[in-house]
């Protein structure tokens, strides 16, 4: 038995455990691990957003997950039922009031109801209609400047004036209709 023993190659990491050792450094590695990198893992909370090996990971519910592309398309799905009164969400009409109001054709006549015996449903659709206007009077001008005044093009008029046209319309034509369509809509909040 003894003979076995004697015939036994030392490792490289058994010389270097030994070298510990003999010099005093009992906690010092002989060995690296593989796979560790080193790296501390960071806390995120509910919500954060980080890239991490290639990946873009968040939290949700406290669970870290993995931010894919079809997370857009979870957001504008309808869900099977409501998330309000938990019943199954109907193929025809729920879909719009979902994506309006986050809640079924049910629970958004329940809720106007509400608001009406409270007399509170006039004050609401007067504030979702004028929100409404003013969402459009935005996009007029969203339109205005990003695409007709990009696309203005300058000429030299026969008095010699440098002039913007824009698609075959005088720049200050164009602002001035803007304008218009602005009073215009403007006249019709309530």
């Amino acid at each position: 038995m003894s003979n076995n023993v004697l015939k036994k190659e030392f490792q490289k990491k058994d010389v270097e455990r030994l070298r510990n050792l003999v010099k005093g450094k009992h906690g010092d590695r002989s060995t690296m691990g593989i796979g560790y990198t080193g790296e501390t893992q960071e806390d995120h909370k509910e919500g954060d957003v980080w890239e991490e090996r290639g990946k873009t990971w968040t939290i949700r519910d406290g669970i870290k997950e993995n931010v894919t592309k079809l997370d857009s398309f979870k957001k504008a799905a309808v869900p099977l039922f409501c998330p309000k009164c938990k019943q199954v969400m109907d193929k025809q009409l729920d879909p719009f009031y979902f994506k309006a109001y986050n809640e079924c054709l049910d629970c958004r006549t329940t809720t106007e109801t509400q608001m009406k015996i409270a007399g509170t449903w006039d004050a609401y659709r007067i504030k979702t209609f004028n929100a409404e206007i003013d969402n459009q009077i935005e996009e007029y001008k969203s339109y205005f400047e990003n695409v007709l005044v990009d696309t203005a093009n300058s000429y030299v008029s026969e008095n010699g004036e440098v002039q913007k046209w824009v698609g075959g319309i005088n720049k200050d034509r164009a602002q001035q209709s803007l304008d218009e369509v602005i009073t215009y809509l403007n006249s019709l909040k309530k």
